[in-house]
């Protein structure tokens, strides 16, 4: 579909979004709709981020929707993870100290299996593993659980937008209820973003960055979100992303991230965005409802 500008110039819309915003982001998180928290790589400050032990500790918490990062391994398994490197998350040094730099796409999908992706966390967390998308998948369904999944590193990868919506439609993701109101798939590379669109329409999508406001006519041909650093983001540049239909018909979306203390979460509320994705799920949740 073509995106369709609700306002009738970019330069009226942020001039009026800029007179009725209100004067404080606390009375705006008040009184307005309350954002969607969303818990980045899963409750991520209390178990070790994009773990099983994370998206339990969401659940726990009643945090209805969790993000992760999803990147290939050398014989062609998806996996959760977020740096492109092993290192920093997993014992893969000690494993395997001679394969340095340890990027995932150089290990098997049973040698990560074999890595300890919990004790530099806690050592609570001692044996935890590096999940599978099919096992992250898995456990939020049994949570019955939302999830905002992205696509790291995505030029690393050709072809993984296909082959993660080949696992996402083989686990169950692509009925209606799921891509209706349960899966968003999101990345910051708008090429990526641009071919999952083509591959699969009815799946809604986000692009990670903040574009011109005068691009976001272009996005919104192929993005339903836009979502920024919190640091990059602003009353008026919401109210432009809101300017726009996306390729569903409905309002573009704007969620942010990664905000982490109360302050920082009512100041984003209060420019009105739609989502916060944070490490810190339950501190956001108590700043500005949702």
């Amino acid at each position: 579909m073509h995106a369709r500008a609700v306002a009738a110039s970019t330069t009226a819309l942020l001039g009026t979004a800029a007179l009725l915003l209100p004067s404080s982001p606390a009375r705006a998180a008040a009184t307005g709709p309350h954002p969607v928290v969303v818990a980045h790589r899963g409750a991520s400050a209390y178990a070790p981020e994009n773990t099983l032990a994370a998206v339990d500790k969401a659940a726990a918490l009643d945090v209805e929707w969790v993000e992760n990062d999803v990147q290939r391994t050398r014989d062609g398994a998806l996996v959760v993870l977020h740096d492109d490197s092993l290192q920093r998350t997993t014992d893969v040094e000690e494993v395997f100290p001679d394969r340095s730099p340890w990027k995932v796409k150089d290990f098997t999908a049973a040698e990560i299996a074999r890595l300890d992706a919990g004790s530099w966390f806690g050592p609570a967390y001692a044996g935890t593993r590096v999940p599978t998308l099919e096992q992250f998948l898995e456990r939020a369904e049994r949570h019955d659980q939302k999830l905002l999944l992205e696509l790291k590193n995505p030029q690393l990868y050709p072809g993984i937008e296909r082959e993660t919506l080949k696992v996402l439609a083989n686990e169950g993701w692509l009925d209606a209820g799921h891509v209706g109101g349960r899966l968003v798939v999101q990345s910051f590379s708008a090429d990526s973003v641009r071919t999952v669109h083509a591959l699969k329409p009815a799946v809604k999508t986000g692009f990670l960055g903040t574009p011109p406001v005068a691009d976001l006519s272009s996005y919104a041909a192929f993005t339903d979100q836009i979502n920024p650093s919190h640091g990059s983001v602003s009353a008026p540049y919401v109210a432009a992303v809101h300017g726009f239909r996306g390729p569903h018909g409905a309002r573009m979306e704007v969620h942010t991230w990664t905000v982490n203390d109360a302050a920082a979460a009512r100041r984003v509320a209060g420019f009105g965005v739609d989502g916060i994705i944070t490490n810190t799920p339950d501190v956001v949740r108590d700043a500005v409802g949702g």
